[in-house]
């Protein structure tokens, strides 16, 4: 049993020794040249204009939750559509209930105003 995963256990230790081997290597002979514009904040391509006590505004939060539960929900789908001909008929028409069910939620959190930016 063990002649089937040592591949695999001494792919992982290699990867791991390698990774390690170049941290190290990089504390040791890294270039350090900290200056204030390196020490400071910087996200997505422009400087962070955000001060500590700056608090987002709820639709913030509720879009970003919204975003992750509609797009989980579609990733569920994809096992689906890989083996559709394994599952049958049955799993394309629950299929459609869960696309369907996912649409009247997908309508009625727009319609209520959670997708608007405020």
């Amino acid at each position: 049993m063990l002649r089937t995963y040592l591949p695999a256990i001494v792919f992982l230790l290699l990867g791991g020794v390698i990774g390690v081997v170049f941290a190290v290597l990089n504390v040791l002979f890294g270039p350090r040249r900290p200056n204030r514009s390196k020490q400071s904040p910087y996200e997505c391509g422009l400087p962070s204009e955000v001060q500590r006590g700056f608090r987002f505004g709820i639709s913030f939060y509720l879009v970003a939750m919204l975003f992750i539960l509609f797009d989980i929900e579609v990733i569920f789908l994809y096992p689906i559509a890989v083996q559709l001909r394994a599952f049958g008929t049955f799993a394309m028409s629950e299929t459609i209930v869960f696309v369907v069910l996912l649409m009247i939620a997908f309508v009625y959190v727009w319609r209520r105003g959670a997708l608007e930016w405020k």
